[in-house]
């Protein structure tokens, strides 16, 4: 069982930056970013597997997934933040075949126009 705990979230004005930090009770071997808007299902945002990382197309070249893995630590760096950004941020731990099977709470970010 491993435990996830997101921070960072906020309020912050659109062009602005935030970095979500996400704490893992153990060691994780693949660690995804996923986000809820109002209104709309929930979307992956970004992923990170060994070397290798995934983003969404919305958030490519604005958003840098990454992990420090001797803290058991993911982070997820948002710049150049849009009013559309704003959702629920979860983390979430998963395994060698994609399957998340760990999510944190959430956290919420609120960017304003």
């Amino acid at each position: 069982q491993v435990q996830l705990v997101e921070s960072g979230g906020g309020l912050v004005q659109a062009g602005g930056s935030l970095r979500l930090s996400c704490a893992a009770s153990g060691r994780t071997v693949r660690m995804g970013w996923f986000r809820r808007a109002p209104g709309k299902e929930r979307e992956f945002v970004a992923s990170m597997f060994g070397a290798f990382t995934k983003y969404a197309d919305s958030v490519k070249g604005r958003f840098t997934i990454s992990r420090d893995n001797a803290k058991n630590m993911a982070y997820l760096q948002m710049s150049s933040l849009k009013p559309e950004d704003t959702a629920v941020y979860t983390c979430a731990a998963g395994d060698n075949y994609g399957n998340y099977n760990y999510w944190g709470q959430g956290t919420q970010v609120t960017v304003s126009s």
